[in-house]
């Protein structure tokens, strides 16, 4: 509508008035905090939210809970591995594994040829196959 539209201009303020302070109040009630603009960063949604105390805490002790577990399992598992094998197997699975050494190393630090190397680590991961089944834990 238009001033136009109105008999007088007393009757245009007056419904102008009115318009806008509905407008006003329609607008106000659904507005929210990003409303105006979009956050550049999403993390900036964070920024207002600060985890309490005991939350940071209980947080700690779930992972920490959780890495207690995680090493129990995989001693065990190691433990089981080891009781699968020769010494001599365990130890040159260690050394192809957790120093990785390739097997010409392992040969010269074990001072055997390489093809005998190759057919303890070889016969060390069969009897590992035997010991656990398709890829699963003996429990």
């Amino acid at each position: 509508m238009t001033r136009e539209d109105f008999v007088s201009e007393e009757e245009f303020l007056r419904w102008k008035v009115w318009s806008d302070g509905d407008y006003y109040d329609t607008e106000k009630d659904g507005r929210g905090f990003y409303d105006n603009g979009i956050p550049l960063d999403p993390r900036v949604d964070k920024l207002g939210a600060v985890p309490s105390v005991e939350a940071d805490i209980l947080t700690m002790l779930d992972a920490a809970e959780a890495s207690a577990e995680q090493a129990r399992r995989t001693t065990d598992l190691i433990e089981q591995i080891k009781n699968c094998l020769t010494g001599t197997q365990y130890r040159r699975l260690w050394m192809l594994y957790a120093r990785k050494m390739n097997v010409t190393a392992i040969a010269k630090a074990e001072g055997i040829s390489k093809a005998s190397a190759s057919r303890s680590i070889s016969a060390a991961l069969k009897n590992i196959s035997a010991f656990f089944p398709e890829g699963g834990e003996n429990r």
